[in-house]
C-alpha cells in the first residue's frame, strides 16, 4: 500500500508543479466548447425546436458539456502515462521494477495518479458552468465526481499499456493520438451516436468511452424529465443487443474494464525492459 501511495503522490506533485501542462490541458476543452458549442448549438437547437417540435428551452451546450468533461478525462488519463517513458529515460522506472514493490502496486499507483489528475482537471471545468449559463444540480455534480475518478483510472490503463513497450515520447504521442481521437468522436461526447451505420455502431458499442460519456450525461442531466424525442435524437437511450443499458450496468462495465487493464498492465510491466 505504501508503494501505491508513493507512486500516486509523486505523479500528483509533478502535475501540480507543471504549470504549462495544467494550462494546456485546460484550454483544449475550452476550445472544443467554443467550436462545438458555438458552431453546432444553433443548428442543433433549431432542429430540435422546429423540426422535432420540442420546446424552445432546449440547450445543446447543456448536452455536450458532460461529453467535453469526459474527453478531458480521456486525454489527461492517457497522456499521463507518458511519465512512464520519462521515468525509463531517467532510470527511475528501473529502480521501481527492482524494488520490493509489486508490479500490481506499480500499475495501480500509476493509474490512481492519472485518475486523480484527470479528475482534478474535470472538476476545474465545472467553474465554466455559470459562465456558459448552464444549469446542473449541485448534487448531480457531486455524485459524478467518484465516477470521473473510476473512468480516469480505466482510461489511464490504456495509456499504461502503450507506455510499457514504447520507448520514445514521440512514438507514444503519435500512436495515442491515432487511438484517442477516434475514441472521442465515436463515443457520443461531441455529437449524438444514434442512427449510425451497423459496422460503425459496433465500434461505438465496443468503445469504453461511450459508456463513460453516457453515464456522465445521465448523472448530470435529468434524463427522465426529457421527452422521448429528445432522448432518441441526442443518443441518450444507448442500447446493446436491442436492450437499453442502465447506469448501474455501465458502471459495472467500466469497473470490470478497469480490473482488466490493471491485470494487463501488470503483465506488461513484468515484460517491460526498463
Amino acid at each position: 500500500m505504501e508503494g501505491i501511495i508513493a507512486i500516486w503522490q509523486r505523479d500528483l506533485i509533478k502535475f501540480l508543479r507543471d504549470k504549462a501542462r495544467l494550462f494546456g490541458s485546460f484550454t483544449m476543452p475550452i476550445l472544443f466548447l467554443l467550436i462545438f458549442g458555438g458552431g453546432l448549438s444553433g443548428t442543433m437547437e433549431t432542429m430540435m425546436t422546429q423540426n422535432l417540435d420540442v420546446g424552445g428551452d432546449f440547450n445543446y451546450v447543456q448536452f455536450v458539456f458532460p461529453g467535453i468533461v469526459s474527453m478531458t478525462l480521456l486525454m489527461t488519463s492517457v497522456f499521463s502515462a507518458m511519465s512512464v517513458i520519462e521515468d525509463k529515460d531517467f532510470g527511475y522506472m528501473k529502480e521501481i521494477l527492482v524494488s520490493p514493490i509489486s508490479r500490481v502496486s506499480i500499475a495501480i499507483g500509476k493509474m490512481a495518479g492519472a485518475a486523480t489528475v484527470s479528475t482534478i482537471q474535470g472538476v476545474m471545468l465545472f467553474a465554466l458552468i455559470p459562465l456558459l449559463g448552464l444549469n446542473y444540480d449541485l448534487m448531480s455534480l457531486i455524485k459524478v465526481i467518484p465516477f470521473m475518478f473510476l473512468l480516469g483510472a480505466a482510461l489511464s490503463g490504456i495509456g499504461l499499456l502503450f507506455a510499457s513497450f514504447i520507448n520514445s515520447t514521440q512514438g507514444f504521442q503519435l500512436i495515442v493520438n491515432i487511438i484517442v481521437l477516434p475514441m472521442v468522436f465515436m463515443s457520443g461526447a461531441l455529437f449524438p451516436i444514434s442512427g449510425m451505420p451497423g459496422w460503425l455502431d459496433v465500434i461505438v458499442k465496443l468503445n469504453p468511452v461511450t459508456y463513460g460519456v453516457d453515464v456522465m450525461k445521465k448523472i448530470m442531466i435529468d434524463v427522465d424529465q426529457l421527452s422521448i424525442t429528445v432522448r432518441e435524437t441526442m443518443g441518450l437511450n444507448l442500447t446493446v443487443f436491442g436492450r437499453q443499458v442502465t447506469v448501474f450496468e455501465e458502471i459495472l462495465f467500466i469497473l470490470a474494464f478497469t480490473v482488466l487493464v490493471i491485470a494487463i498492465a501488470t503483465l506488461s510491466f513484468k515484460r517491460a525492459n526498463a
